[in-house]
């Protein structure tokens, strides 16, 4: 006799990608923390569009040409916002990932254009804090990026190589920050928790 297993909830969706965000935040604080990443933005050679396409999944870097808004003069926390598509139907495990994908890419944006920034450090110092929430659509999410960019926030959003659940292109998840809580909230303050 075979036992049935609910399905599970978005408590247990939020549990596993804060889980898999916070593993992969730790090991860059860490790898960070002991020079592995340097002291200045990492030159990378250009891509083809062919070598872009055979990416596992991409994230946009169309606000690279954007600057950072300078929040030094804040104290307070920072934190990183993780908003997920609904209505994909991503598994747990593919929700998981995305988000992971999504921290790495704010991380590295940071790095690439302000790699001494306080805000990184603060963020990185009081447990990189990550908080992940829900959309129901793209429009959703492209909404809340040029929302967030207007206000000077690093905002990537990534793009499902389509080799598994969805099709190829999709925008899967935003990260927002990190940044100060009150300016990111601005932003996503409206949001449901995933």
């Amino acid at each position: 006799m075979q036992a049935h297993h609910p399905p599970p909830t978005t408590a247990a969706i939020a549990l596993a990608c804060a889980l898999i965000a916070g593993v992969t935040g730790y090991f860059l604080g860490q790898a960070k923390s002991i020079g592995l990443f340097g002291g200045s933005p990492v030159s990378r050679p250009a891509r083809s569009k062919d070598k872009l396409a055979e990416a596992s999944d991409l994230s946009s870097d169309e606000d690279d040409t954007q600057g950072l808004g300078n929040f030094s003069n804040s104290s307070e926390d920072c934190k990183l916002v993780l908003v997920v598509r609904t209505d994909l139907g991503m598994t747990k495990g593919k929700i998981a990932a995305q988000c992971g994908h999504a921290t790495l890419a704010c991380y590295k944006s940071f790095l690439r254009r302000s790699p001494d920034s306080p805000i990184l450090k603060r963020w990185e110092r009081y447990g990189q804090m990550k908080v992940a929430l829900q959309v129901k659509s793209e429009e959703e999410l492209e909404m809340l990026q040029a929302q967030a960019l207007s206000l000077g926030l690093c905002a990537q959003v990534i793009h499902d190589a389509g080799r598994t659940q969805i099709a190829s292109g999709s925008a899967t998840v935003l990260g927002i920050g990190p940044a100060p809580r009150s300016v990111v909230d601005q932003v996503t303050g409206g949001l449901k928790l995933l």
